[in-house]
């Protein structure tokens, strides 16, 4: 039995061209939970992580076209939100695949806390973009009236705000569900956690948890989180089958079964895209250095076949 997080993102979520509509999601979740059930089914326990882009940005969004009647709400609230709100999709699509596979566990999901520091040099540098793209007037009127920092987008498509990405320290839910694994209810329970990377907080003077408005990496956090709870395995699930040198090109070379000190070679020579899959690879290595056995990068159709060694990007410890 191996204990495994997977970090799910891209179509077990959302796909390219999906309105954000409800019944989009359920039909994307409905098709990523069989998989799942099947790694349940063959007696591992699991922990989920998961992104939330899409779905923060359509709170940002609401709270603008609302805010003549509804006071808008921080990003660390939008972000508790989303959490809530995907940890409930995946609970009512997972839970039923579990029971076809004849599989007694219950999915919870956990609002999760990460502290970063305050000190930490992204709340000087924000650099993560969020929300929708704003044209010059707009996005003039927003940095004077919000004091927004914003960032004009390379390809032209206008101005985005960007707001800090702090390094994720401490995973303050963490060793309550440590103490779960050990007491044997992986076997009962599939926790839901840390989803967008977890909600920001820092420690104020009086030792107060105070939420901030940043966005931490969830590829991070999830590497944090498996780190946190022992896990054998970091599963990070994306939209495409595998890492890959020459990713974009005419001729991209997906990569299979690689070493970590090949994969850290690839990683250093620009291989991987930042805001792409270099997250993705930063979060294997970590995991891998902090004492994990194996890690996989792939999608939902090949990760029971990487999980065994016969698809995606496989790296061990």
């Amino acid at each position: 039995m191996e204990r495994i997080l997977v970090a799910l993102g891209g179509n077990a979520l959302q796909q390219s061209g999906d309105r954000g509509r409800w019944d989009e999601a359920i039909r994307r979740m409905r098709a990523t939970a069989p998989v799942l059930a099947g790694l349940a089914a063959q007696g591992d326990e699991l922990l989920l992580t998961h992104g939330n882009g899409p779905q923060v940005g359509a709170l940002l969004r609401q709270n603008e076209l609302g805010e003549s009647e509804i006071p808008p709400q921080p990003l660390h609230v939008l972000g508790a939100e989303s959490e809530g709100e995907i940890g409930y999709l995946i609970q009512q699509e997972l839970e039923p695949a579990l029971r076809r596979r004849r599989v007694d566990r219950t999915v919870v999901t956990v609002v999760s806390r990460v502290e970063v520091s305050y000190r930490d040099p992204a709340f000087r540098h924000p650099s993560k973009p969020v929300g929708r793209y704003y044209d010059d007037a707009e996005a003039a009127a927003v940095r004077r009236q919000r004091r927004w920092v914003m960032r004009e987008d390379p390809a032209g498509r206008g101005w985005r705000r960007v707001v800090p990405s702090p390094v994720p320290q401490r995973w303050v839910e963490g060793p309550a569900i440590e103490r779960l694994f050990e007491a044997g209810l992986g076997r009962h329970w599939i926790p839901v956690v840390a989803g967008g990377g977890g909600i920001p907080v820092v420690r104020a003077r009086d030792g107060r948890l105070v939420g901030v408005d940043a966005v931490i990496d969830k590829d991070r956090t999830a590497s944090l989180v498996a780190r946190q709870v022992h896990a054998t395995v970091l599963a990070i699930v994306t939209d495409v089958p595998a890492a890959a040198v020459g990713f974009g090109g005419p001729a991209p070379r997906w990569l299979g079964r690689v070493s970590p000190k090949e994969l850290a070679r690839l990683s250093e020579a620009g291989e991987f895209a930042e805001g792409s899959m270099g997250p993705k690879v930063d979060a294997v290595l970590e995991f891998l250095r902090g004492g994990g056995r194996r890690a996989v990068i792939t999608d939902i159709p090949c990760l029971r076949a990487a999980l065994g060694g016969r698809a995606g990007t496989r790296v061990a410890g």
